[in-house]
């Protein structure tokens, strides 16, 4: 049982890290070119929306499989 688990934690925890790194793609340094786009607020659409709801959902999951793992191991 302890073996499944850590698979799932390690599945889990690469897709969360693929998942947050598409999010920040197209992000970087924009701030430093003087651009104002610190103040400006945009509306998540389409696959951007998606991958955010991804997002939520595999940090819950590797949350609860933590858990499940700590309290398997005691």
């Amino acid at each position: 049982m302890v073996i499944y688990i850590d698979v799932a934690l390690i599945i889990t925890s690469v897709a969360l890290i693929i998942s947050v790194i598409m999010q920040n793609k197209g992000v970087g340094l924009g701030g430093l070119s003087g651009g104002d786009t610190g103040g400006v607020f945009t509306a998540r659409r389409g696959i951007e929306k998606t991958l955010f709801y991804i997002t939520i959902g595999l940090s819950v999951l590797f949350f609860i499989l933590t858990l499940a793992a700590v309290i398997i191991r005691n």
